[in-house]
């Protein structure tokens, strides 16, 4: 990508000669450098070779039209500026070329001064784009190909851990936290920043296997081990020789199959299913539970001394609604991401947005945060996600039981129903930016009804008078 320090880039594609040369000749008057593009194949050369930050796109071209092109610019780079230049304008035409990631669209005859106007804008949204990655780029961790998002300082100490550990390769790893914290993610960056990184990483739930195939999986076996054993097979430890064996979900492993993985762990050495050799093999165990094993142990369903072989390094990964910090940034790298992979424009996340997702409990964690995004993105065709666009139990405050059978708590001293009731409509409104109607949805009430209870309790309507036009 360019530095924007320098003159800024532009290239020009048209197949007209004369529109081309005066469209060069009159930008390089007002300081951008300018190079120019006759038909698509020249067009996608320049992208890759000059750097544009901006690129002045005719719609019809001799060999490829137009808002094709566009994507195949963004592959070059997805923050080149492009902006749809044609004398075959319309609304529909207009859409196509926005939809295909254009930046803006512009009709012959040129209004050369709306050019200008739209190149510079175009020029600004670029500076900030590249800003705020910056900023993002200081709550990211990269570990090879995996990274880790957050700012607050339990994702900080985790992220160190990550660095110290991962070299110490033979070293067994007990991450614990809820479904959906990221613990598959820890493991993929301990692997990727180890000495096994170019080997085999391999990943099994406990919990997907029947218990009677749980060692046949691990372990392998033999030719005739048990029915249908028809050929010996290896197992993933074997599978994962010399690199990670991930095993998700340690708390559901069966007894016997713990005290073969402590042989293992113990030993570096098993038996297939069926066999009476020993076999030998280089992998690091990262375990991850959901579960509270120290409480497994004591109930006598988890094996102790299994428990402290695998709790070497332990990493417990706090749940989403503990590390509230980490919201902002996680939701940004996702819409980002998610933008690259389902081919669209990223979408900027409004303030109001994220104090919505801020506000939210995330009983699914991170995960839940990312498919919420996920479903956003495809669903809703906008360039910023503001709160109505976020499903509707995100947006819904959520009932906190103070005590049992009550949703609110009457403070010792008492207090005033009418200044709540106003606070609770006042905080809708500037939730929902003023729109009355998703106003009503947030307190549970009708339209009618609260716009009965703007007029009683005498609360502006000016930022909501749009939800009736």
């Amino acid at each position: 990508m360019s530095g924007e320090a320098r003159l800024p880039r532009l290239v020009v594609v048209d197949d007209d000669e004369l529109v081309r040369t005066w469209l060069c000749e009159t930008l390089a008057l007002e300081g951008y450098a300018v190079e120019a593009a006759a038909d698509g194949a020249e067009a996608l050369q320049r992208a890759e070779e000059f750097d544009p930050a901006v690129v002045l796109l005719d719609l019809r071209l001799p060999d490829e039209y137009g808002i094709d092109l566009v994507s195949k610019i963004h592959e070059i780079d997805r923050d080149i500026i492009v902006v749809i230049v044609t004398a075959f304008g319309d609304i529909e035409t207009a859409v196509q070329a926005v939809k295909a990631g254009a930046y803006d669209y512009l009709e012959k005859p040129i209004d050369f001064e709306k050019l200008l106007i739209v190149v510079g804008k175009g020029l600004e949204k670029r500076l900030l784009r590249h800003q705020i990655a910056g900023l993002r780029e200081q709550h990211r961790w990269r570990f090879e190909n995996v990274e880790i998002v957050g700012r607050s300082v339990a994702i900080q100490d985790i992220a160190g851990v990550v660095d110290k550990v991962a070299p110490a390769d033979s070293a067994a790893v007990l991450l614990e936290g809820e479904s959906g914290t990221g613990k598959d993610l820890i493991a993929r960056a301990i692997h990727a920043r180890s000495g096994r990184r170019d080997q085999t990483f391999l990943e099994i739930n406990c919990t997907a296997l029947p218990e009677q195939l749980v060692e046949s999986e691990l372990f392998g076996h033999e030719r005739g081990a048990f029915t249908d054993a028809r050929a010996r097979k290896k197992g993933l430890f074997e599978l994962a020789d010399g690199g990670t064996l991930f095993l998700d979900e340690m708390g559901d492993m069966p007894l016997g199959s713990q005290a073969k993985l402590l042989r293992f762990l113990e030993d570096a050495k098993f038996k297939r299913v069926g066999g009476i050799a020993d076999i030998r093999v280089d992998v690091r165990i990262i375990a991850a539970t959901n579960r509270d094993l120290a409480a497994l142990v004591e109930q006598g369903m988890f094996r102790d001394d299994l428990y402290f072989r695998l709790k070497v390094v332990p990493i417990l990964i706090p749940p989403l609604r503990e590390r509230k910090e980490d919201i902002a940034p996680l939701a940004n790298y996702f819409v980002d991401t998610l933008s690259l992979d389902l081919r669209r424009e990223p979408a900027a996340l409004s303030d109001s947005a994220v104090d919505v997702l801020e506000s939210y409990s995330w009983p699914g964690n991170v995960r839940q945060l990312r498919n919420v995004l996920e479903r956003v993105l495809i669903l809703e065709d906008t360039a910023e996600i503001r709160p109505h666009h976020l499903p509707a139990e995100i947006r819904r405050p959520e009932t906190r039981f103070a005590s049992a059978g009550h949703v609110f708590e009457l403070p010792p001293d008492g207090l005033s129903f009418v200044d709540v009731e106003r606070d609770l409509i006042e905080q809708a409104l500037e939730r929902t930016e003023g729109n009355i109607t998703r106003a009503a949805e947030l307190l549970g009430l009708t339209r009618d009804t609260i716009r009965y209870r703007l007029e009683k309790h005498d609360i502006s309507r000016s930022a909501s008078e749009v939800d009736d036009i």
